[in-house]
């Protein structure tokens, strides 16, 4: 099937499809007689594998790292787990980060009149004047 196809065929983009053959995660597509490029099932499996991993957050390197274990009938589950784990911990490290930034940002929207006065505690936090300040522009500053 040409690159169209198999984007349909596997849900991934026909830019993404290039990108990953640039990236060395799927081999260069066999060309026909008029240049296009060829997919074959295979081809489309292997796309598949990479589009799910790439939807629980796996980066490019440890996709590469999924598709070598995938490709080695000789590993273990252990090996696989691993990198797994990893990858979950770095999203249980990310997702604090970003529960940690919407407290915050909770805390200065509900601080924050939103009238017409120009007094505003989001831009004073942002500028490092929490708790006060006298805004951009002061004297003494």
């Amino acid at each position: 099937m040409n690159i169209g196809e198999a984007a349909k065929a596997s849900g991934v983009t026909a830019k993404m499809i290039r990108h990953y053959e640039s990236a060395g995660l799927l081999a260069p597509a066999w060309r026909g007689d008029n240049g296009y490029r060829r997919y074959a099932e295979k081809d489309i499996h292997l796309l598949r594998f990479i589009r799910r991993s790439r939807d629980l957050g796996f980066s490019l390197e440890e996709i590469r790292g999924l598709l070598d274990l995938w490709e080695n009938r000789e590993r273990s589950s252990r090996e696989v787990k691993a990198l797994a784990q990893t990858h979950l911990a770095e999203l249980e490290r990310k997702l604090a980060e970003l529960q940690a930034m919407k407290a915050t940002l909770k805390q200065l929207v509900a601080g924050c009149q939103g009238d017409d006065r120009p007094d505003c505690p989001i831009l004073q936090e942002l500028a490092g004047e929490a708790g006060g300040g006298c805004g951009h522009g002061c004297e003494g500053e």
